[in-house]
């Protein structure tokens, strides 16, 4: 049975992004540290490459920054070795087909069995594709967690139905960001998967208030939020990591409430 069940056990899960490298991997390792103390239930760990498509500019921007800075995919996987010693919350990463392939899919797969990495998200891999990379993740234990978006519309009941880990439910077209309003009919769509899955499902993409998170957990099993946090994490650089927990706390006291 997956790990990743364990972040939605108590109530409402709150899932933060944070894009590793970015300034730098002991930010980041920090970062993750104070979220995990103020209450966050499962992290994804952006890994970093050239052509984000699925990101707005604020998540684009950060992918540069950490690139700029020499992080790698070696480094991260050091990162998150050094973060298990610590922590044993779920963790994904969330990356793109490409990263993968260049790395080797297998090697790959076998380090994050190794350092207890609970599942992977790759936005840019369509879900008539993901045999490219499913056998290998069961073959490893990793959970190959799938995306539904407001344009999957008849796919979803097929999607949902072969969901692993949980099933991220994109709340708006467009790439990530912040948005002052989501307007996509998000509650016919989660009935609609809860009609094919008992999987727990949470929603992201341009969420970044307590009010748009707790919304947003009212009708899913969790809220996520990237680009909120990486904006904080530009702002204050080394001094993010408090600002972080601030954050993750605030978002936490607004799903419980």
């Amino acid at each position: 049975m997956s790990n990743i069940k364990k972040a939605f056990e108590n109530g409402k899960a709150f899932i933060p992004f944070i894009t590793c490298g970015d300034p730098d991997i002991e930010t980041t390792k920090k970062c993750v540290l104070e979220a995990v103390d103020s209450g966050a239930d499962l992290i994804e760990l952006g890994i970093p490459f050239s052509d984000p498509t699925a990101e707005g500019p604020v998540i684009q921007e950060a992918n540069e920054r950490a690139l700029k800075g020499g992080v790698t995919t070696d480094k991260i996987f050091e990162l998150v070795r050094d973060l298990r010693g610590k922590i044993d919350i779920p963790l994904v990463f969330m990356t793109y087909a490409n990263v993968i392939f260049s790395y080797g899919a297998e090697k790959f797969f076998s380090i994050c069995r190794e350092i207890k990495i609970d599942g992977v998200i790759l936005p840019d891999l369509p879900y008539e594709e993901k045999n490219e990379f499913l056998p290998i993740c069961k073959k490893y234990g990793v959970d190959l967690i799938s995306m539904i978006a407001p344009t999957s519309e008849k796919r979803i009941s097929m999607i949902a139905r072969e969901a692993e880990g949980f099933l991220y439910i994109v709340s708006s077209l467009g790439v990530t960001g912040t948005r002052s309003e989501i307007t996509t009919d998000l509650k016919s769509i989660i009935e609609n998967v809860r009609k094919s899955t008992k999987i727990p499902c949470a929603i992201g993409f341009g969420i970044s208030t307590p009010e748009q998170a707790k919304k947003m957990a009212d009708l899913s099993d969790g809220a996520i939020v990237g680009s909120a946090i990486i904006k904080l994490i530009k702002e204050y650089k080394a001094q993010a990591p408090v600002k972080v927990g601030e954050f993750v706390k605030e978002m936490k006291k607004a799903l419980r409430d």
